[in-house]
């Protein structure tokens, strides 16, 4: 979960509370009773009641010299991993103080620019090359101070890090509007057509000689390689052709944004248009409350032609919900009314009303800023932090939200594990992360392409794909175990992954045993008494298939051996539990084992 680290003073400002550094301005400030005071005790018991928690209070430790002057006290609060709108100072003022009634929820607002014509951002086809989705929103009138123009810059790398993924799935570009003149386009130009001076620099570069300058840099050097070998960079240009940012990379020095800025146009590139919409709303929810008009944002029209995405963003209408009265009252254990739940969720920042078609339902609009609010059980939680964790009435339950049972697939896998344990076999647990060349080349086996999900940014060579196969694992286990004593025998049973176009992943898991013996002679038949054992316990007869004899037996619940290709592969497939062995085989490399002693391998889809 990230750790935002905040101002204590601001924050206890905001909060309505005072809170006085100085020993000397505190005991001039005791006897006057209109300072309210939190202690730290106190607003670590709000934080608990809010479901987020107080981390670290530094006004108790020792802090370093800025300036000249001792940095201010911070409070690092830890903040649920699925509260995106409460990574900067804004949303946790916010949100604590609707929760406490002192504030009503907001109601953020689309307004008309002052001359009527909406700001156009053009999203050109080439774009889909690189980076298919664009969306834009201005800040008009924004009233910035240096506290409020870091914790804009903050929120920006938060939501980089965390939720667009190291700017992999968005990126954001703010710039000062009163430098730049719309009509925008988002275009994808070659490296070589792109020059514009970088942020924080005075020489002007094309993209080619950017790359080459930022290869050292701390900070933008981790992102270089996110566009690098495409053949096209996105840009962001404005009517006079003047680049205004190149995503994810860097925003040009030309539109740089600073705490004089009044007007401020963002724009948010992605490969996600999901996070894209996420990541839009947050950043102009948190920061409209600065503006002329609290709560309002001036809207751009996205015009997307070739995909068609053209539409009006960001959009700030919350979303409909209901939740049953019922299943909230049973998860809590507790008897609360429609209005009693529709008072709870707006300390929560919903709007609630009871449902006029049903006694059981409620109608609940969740804020643009609530993407986390998937179900009604997200809704249920939130209902009872309002009420109050430590209010909630303790007893035995006497209703179970769950199934006490495993997943077929995972008693399979114990049943396995007990057989092959029970056998005499060691089980091994090696990462499911392996080199291109342990999953496809030291096995004999060639990389179509179509199979392995790789990564796209390795740290080492030694974990670039998702394993296809348990047989790296377990010849790297027998490499590094030459000093046993043999014969060694081995088993896993874990998950390997594959590509699948067909799913929303384009990847699925498979559950795989596989077992291993290394000795001084050939071990088949000791692999393959193994595979009898565990069919045997599972019920499942080995069926001979004679010469001239057609079929395999009647049923399902049945093995036989079958010669494939010069090799030895065992199918077998039992109803109940829908497992298939698909495979055995011998790989030989000299890189995966050591060739003094003979090795026999059996691998299975469960």
């Amino acid at each position: 979960m990230p750790t935002i680290g905040v101002d204590k003073a601001a924050l206890f400002k905001a909060l309505g509370r005072e809170y006085v550094e100085n020993l000397t301005e505190y005991y001039n400030s005791i006897f006057n009773t209109s300072i309210i005071r939190y202690t730290t005790d106190e607003f670590d018991d709000l934080c608990f009641e809010f479901g987020i928690e107080l981390d670290e209070d530094t006004s108790t430790t020792e802090r370093p010299l800025v300036n000249g002057k001792q940095e201010p006290a911070q409070l690092k609060i830890e903040i649920p991993a699925n509260r995106y709108d409460m990574l900067c100072i804004e949303g946790i003022s916010l949100m604590l103080n609707i929760f406490n009634g002192k504030i009503p929820s907001p109601h953020y607002r689309l307004v008309a620019p002052p001359n009527g014509k909406t700001e156009t951002l053009t999203i050109a086809e080439e774009t889909m090359r690189v980076r298919p989705y664009a969306a834009g929103a201005i800040l008009r009138n924004i009233s910035f101070t240096q506290a409020r123009y870091e914790s804009f810059i903050a929120l920006q790398d938060k939501l980089h890090q965390n939720l667009a993924r190291q700017r992999t799935l968005v990126a954001i570009g703010t710039h000062d509007l009163d430098t730049i003149q719309g009509p925008f386009t988002y275009e994808a130009l070659p490296p070589d057509e792109i020059e514009f001076v970088p942020l924080n620099q005075t020489k002007k570069m094309n993209a080619i000689e950017l790359m080459k300058f930022y290869e050292n840099d701390k900070h933008l050097s981790r992102y270089l390689h996110i566009i690098r070998e495409s053949p096209v960079y996105p840009v962001i240009l404005d009517a006079n052709r003047t680049v205004c940012s190149m995503p994810p990379i860097i925003n040009s020095n030309h539109s740089k944004i600073s705490p004089k800025t009044r007007n401020v146009f963002i724009d948010v590139t992605a490969t996600d248009r999901t996070k894209l919409e996420i990541v839009t709303n947050i950043l102009v929810a948190m920061f409209s409350q600065y503006t002329e008009q609290p709560f309002t944002v001036e809207p751009v029209q996205v015009i997307s032609k070739h995909n068609n995405e053209s539409r009006q963003v960001p959009s700030l209408k919350p979303r409909e919900s209901e939740v049953e009265i019922s299943y909230i009252n049973d998860c809590c254990g507790l008897s609360l009314s429609a209005e009693d739940i529709c008072k709870l969720l707006m300390r929560m920042s919903y709007s609630a009303t009871p449902s006029k078609s049903s006694k059981n339902l409620i109608d609940v609009s969740i804020p643009p800023t609530r993407a986390d609010v998937l179900h009604q059980c997200d809704i249920m939680e939130d209902v009872a932090i309002a009420y109050g964790f430590n209010s909630l009435p303790r007893s035995f339950p006497s209703k179970s939200g769950t199934v006490a049972q495993p997943l077929m697939i995972n008693k399979l896998s114990d049943i396995v594990r007990l057989e092959a344990a029970m056998a005499g076999w060691s089980e091994v647990m090696p990462l499911i992360l392996c080199s291109h060349d342990e999953n496809f080349a030291w096995l004999n086996r060639k990389d179509d392409g179509k199979t392995a999900v790789k990564l796209a940014n390795p740290k080492t060579a030694e974990y670039q794909v998702v394993r296809t196969s348990l047989l790296p694992g377990l010849l790297k286990t027998i490499r590094e175990n030459k000093h046993h004593s043999v014969p060694i025998k081995i088993f896993e049973v874990s998950d390997v992954a594959f590509k699948d176009t067909s799913l929303e992943r384009k990847s699925k898991n498979e559950r795989h045993f596989a077992a291993a013996w290394y000795g001084k002679s050939s071990g088949f038949e000791i692999v393959h008494g193994l595979m009898d054992r565990i069919m045997l316990m599972l019920k499942s007869a080995f069926i001979t298939s004679e010469d001239g004899l057609e079929g395999h037996g009647s049923g399902d619940s049945s093995y036989w051996i079958e010669e494939v290709d010069g090799r030895k592969k065992l199918e077998c497939h039992f109803v109940m539990l829908n497992a298939h062995v698909n495979q055995q085989q011998m790989p030989h490399s000299s890189k995966a084992i050591p060739q003094k002693y003979m090795s026999d391998f059996m691998e299975k889809n469960m």
